[in-house]
């Protein structure tokens, strides 16, 4: 239902553009880690995977299930909601091995929340938390580096200031890109295997925003979520 919804609004505010590595896949049971730097980019996160065929579960703070509307598409999609500084908050990640154990792909932001600044300036991921290493650790699973650039341009700044970005977003449709790296085996102790993952996302992030060395491949149609993406030398 979020998925299908994203993939139809999220257009109407900015130009989505979505790519991948040659050697990206999207396969099930994979863990997909995003940096996070807006209140839009799981939106947005969620417009470019239903554009490759992929509708993932998300792990997202507890409080979203408290707004009307969204708390129960939340809950109907199976979405997994996140309870910090609580007794139950180890609880999340039993709940995502499990959607990842019946083959879901599950999204996850490594920072574990949006960075304190109100600029719509694109900036590096910041650090990660210990929860992405642990949950590879604990399924075996492949983490999939996603970075995006570009939501702060529809959301940034703090109150009212938010919505007013917002507000003229559709006028402005700012440049929206998500780029899909290769998937990652995280190895070593918690610090080593949270480095490597935020090293994998900061390379997307900087392919997204074309910040890499060699160009990425522009997606226009739909890459199957079981088979490798191809190789295409095209620039975006």
């Amino acid at each position: 239902m979020l998925s299908r919804t994203a993939a139809a609004l999220v257009p109407f505010f900015g130009r989505l553009t979505v790519t991948l590595d040659g050697a990206a896949e999207l396969a099930p049971g994979s863990i997909v880690a995003a940096n996070h730097t807006s209140l839009s980019d799981p939106a947005i996160v969620l417009a470019a995977l239903h554009r490759l065929g992929v509708e993932p579960v998300v792990m997202a703070a507890a409080g979203l299930w408290r707004v009307p509307v969204l708390g129960r598409a939340l809950a109907h999609d199976g979405h997994i909601p996140v309870r910090r500084a609580d007794p139950r908050a180890a609880a999340c990640l039993e709940d995502a091995a499990a959607a990842l154990a019946r083959g879901r792909l599950v999204v996850i932001y490594g920072e574990g929340g949006i960075p304190d600044f109100e600029s719509g300036t694109e900036t590096a991921p910041h650090p990660f938390r210990s929860g992405l290493a642990r949950l590879a650790a604990a399924t075996g699973a492949p983490v999939v580096p996603l970075g995006q650039t570009g939501a702060r341009r529809i959301m940034s700044g703090s109150g009212p200031g938010q919505f007013t970005s917002l507000a003229s977003a559709p006028l402005r449709r700012p440049e929206l890109r998500v780029h899909i790296g290769a998937p990652v085996r995280l190895t070593g102790d918690l610090p080593a295997a949270t480095a490597q993952a935020h090293a994998a996302v900061t390379a997307a992030w900087r392919a997204a925003g074309g910040r890499a060395v060699t160009p990425p491949a522009q997606v226009q149609t739909p890459v199957p979520a079981s088979t490798p993406a191809p190789a295409v030398e095209a620039a975006a």
